[in-house]
């Protein structure tokens, strides 16, 4: 039995081995999928839209596209940082809950690098008791003598988070 779920372990991790592109926030270190990444830009002007939490900065207009923007300090309940040359949107394609797919801009303090992490460097979520939410974490990923945390970016910003967007303000 135990055998049996060491396998089913080690074929979880298989599914997750990948390219991730890896950021910083709050002096940590955290990857997504590369494959759900449209690209990276500076931080540019984001109109502010009212009555949304404090997470959502506003959108942008990206190339004749309005672009909802997410600040994933204040998502995960840092502190607010002022923003340095390096702070930058990444934008990311995300699942909603109807199944259709939409693009969404995501605020974090730099961007490091895209690194390919095999299998054998993930491990599972560990266990943090209680009412923790972790479904959002992939697994905890050894690279180069740090830690860097992998992130399930549908599950943070893609169906349940994105409710809060699909107000008449963005659809308008």
């Amino acid at each position: 039995m135990a055998t049996q779920s060491l396998e089913s372990a080690a074929a979880a991790n298989r599914q997750k081995a990948g390219k991730y592109l890896t950021f910083t926030l709050h002096n940590e270190s955290y990857g997504i999928d590369v494959l759900k990444v449209r690209e990276i830009i500076r931080l540019t002007n984001i109109t502010v839209v009212p009555q949304m939490p404090a997470y959502v900065r506003g959108v942008i207009n990206l190339r004749g596209k309005i672009i909802p923007v997410m600040d994933l300090r204040l998502k995960f309940g840092f502190a607010e940082a002022a923003s340095t040359e390096k702070t930058c949107i990444i934008v990311v394609q995300v699942k909603l809950p109807d199944g259709k797919s939409n693009q969404m801009g995501l605020v974090v303090d730099g961007v490091e690098e895209v690194a390919n992490i095999a299998a054998a460097d993930i491990e599972e979520t560990p266990d943090f008791g209680g009412q923790i939410a972790t479904d959002y974490i992939v697994g905890m990923a050894k690279l180069k003598g740090a830690v860097k945390t992998l992130l399930d970016i549908d599950g943070i910003v893609g169906a349940a988070a994105t409710q809060s967007l699909l107000s008449p303000a963005f659809s308008a």
